[in-house]
């Protein structure tokens, strides 16, 4: 059998259907949005080593469209990342959800979250920024989006991503950041977390986080928030200082994942609000 390249094979990935293995059984209370009015649908988005496959959400009619960029859980970019970008497109936003894992593996056909971590544990952050970069760019080139009105939401291991990414690409205008891990050790794939480019932020970041998120201790949130409050006092004002977490007090982990048994309704509900309104106040 001939073995398959790394470039042929992020070149020949396909996008996951329907919900990643790992999630099953799935909640009666998932939310499914509607493509009426929209264009919906895998998409592929060149980057330095071949392609990667993405779902991409717009209005069916109109251009210039502000763009977010949703980054996916460990989970991959399945159902319920794409049902995000359909919610972002029915607000007349440009959405689209790269697959940031393809080149380690494809995660939605992996039946359980330790087989999973490993894989998610291989991605360098450079990769994924770089792939952030080029997603960005393919908006702008190939998919009516504005160059100027850009976001970036993230949930769990895209929590962590949208700080960094707020940190790395001068472009972006707003970021909201959900129960991503703030703090860890330095390593050659994971040279730098959020409380490390905290007071480097080029765009404001909302952070929304659980009270009772057993993997993110509320002594990492208090850490963030003091780096962020530092930025603030000398007086002159920037996205750092202008950045805020939220934290909800009896809310677990994956909070927003309408598809699982840790959903919060009202908590969800908040913070989607919040969400609007902070890509609205910052011109997204």
């Amino acid at each position: 059998m001939k073995k398959i390249t790394r470039r042929e094979f992020i070149t020949t990935a396909t996008l996951a259907t329907g919900f990643a293995l790992a999630v099953q059984p799935i909640s009666a209370k998932t939310i499914t949005t509607d493509a009426k009015g929209l264009v919906a649908g895998a998409v592929r988005i060149p980057v330095k080593d071949g392609e990667i496959p993405a779902y991409r959400a717009a209005p069916a009619t109109g251009e210039n469209f502000p763009t977010i960029l949703v980054v996916q859980e460990i989970f991959g970019v399945h159902e319920h990342i794409q049902d995000v970008t359909r919610r972002f497109a029915q607000m007349g936003y440009l959405a689209i959800a790269p697959e940031l894992f393809v080149r380690q593996g494809d995660v939605s056909k992996l039946s359980s979250i330790d087989e999973i971590r490993p894989i998610v544990a291989k991605v360098p952050d450079a990769q994924a920024l770089a792939d952030l970069d080029a997603t960005a760019d393919w908006a702008v080139k190939s998919a009516k989006g504005n160059p100027n009105q850009l976001g970036i939401t993230g949930f769990c291991w895209g929590g962590r991503m949208t700080w960094l990414y707020a940190a790395h690409n001068p472009k972006v205008k707003a970021g909201v950041a959900w129960y991503g891990r703030l703090v860890g050790e330095s390593t050659p794939l994971t040279p730098r977390h959020p409380v490390d480019v905290a007071s480097t932020l080029n765009a404001p970041v909302l952070g929304l986080y659980g009270g009772k998120d057993t993997g993110i201790p509320l002594s990492t949130v208090e850490q963030m928030r003091g780096v962020l409050r530092q930025t603030s006092t000398k007086g002159v004002t920037s996205c750092s200082s202008q950045s805020e977490i939220v934290v909800y007090p009896d809310a677990p982990h994956a909070f927003f994942a309408d598809y699982r048994p840790s959903y919060r309704k009202s908590e969800a509900e908040d913070g989607w609000k919040r969400l609007q309104a902070w890509f609205k106040q910052y011109g997204v």
